[in-house]
């Protein structure tokens, strides 16, 4: 697995070991669906992500960015960029889903409203630890949009490449960078 670090290279082997697992997957290759849905999820979840989904309609986003490929698969031009035509495919789901979750989430689990377990931490242990996400938090949601986007992007297990990144952002690959180093630049400047 590639750390996403500085520029990151394409992977022509890796681009075309992609496009055949498309090929296969068309073809109805379970083997190969299995590891296009290992291999892209994490991406699909870091956009969906992005959007601040209640956990429903992210699920509901992650599913229909599957069931997309699943009913355009054998007609991408493309196939070895399959990446980033789900991250597209995914944001435009979750752009789809964000507009459409203006409304009240009932629920009938009293669970929802116990309190939780600290998970062995003393106290005081908890309240620093919580302190300090939430700083981290406050400064993160206080970077411009685009910042914001390509943090939760890159942050995805498995890590995408620039070009699924540039795609899902639309922007060009070499920027990716570039923008990464500034945001987070920028980021440490208000933790400081």
């Amino acid at each position: 697995m590639v750390a996403v670090t500085g520029a990151m290279p394409t992977d022509p082997e890796r681009s075309r070991r992609t496009g055949d697992l498309v090929t296969a997957a068309a073809r109805g290759d379970d083997a190969a669906w299995k590891a296009l849905v290992e291999q892209f999820s994490g991406l699909i979840w870091s956009v969906t992500r992005a959007y601040r989904l209640a956990s429903a309609d992210a699920a509901d986003v992650f599913q229909v960015t599957w069931l997309r490929l699943a009913e355009h698969i054998g007609r991408l031009e493309h196939p070895e960029h399959v990446g980033a035509w789900l991250a597209t495919t995914a944001r435009r789901e979750a752009l789809r889903a964000s507009r459409a979750s203006a409304r009240v989430v009932l629920t009938d689990d009293d669970a929802v409203f116990d309190a939780r377990e600290a998970g062995g931490e003393t106290p005081e242990q908890a309240v620093l630890r919580s302190e300090r996400a939430d700083q981290l938090w406050r400064a993160f949601r206080t970077l411009p949009a685009r910042c914001q986007m390509l943090l939760r992007l890159l942050m995805a297990t498995p890590p995408p490449s620039y070009t699924e990144v540039a795609a899902a952002l639309d922007r060009p690959v070499g920027s990716i960078g570039p923008t990464r180093a500034r945001c987070l630049r920028l980021l440490r400047e208000k933790l400081a």
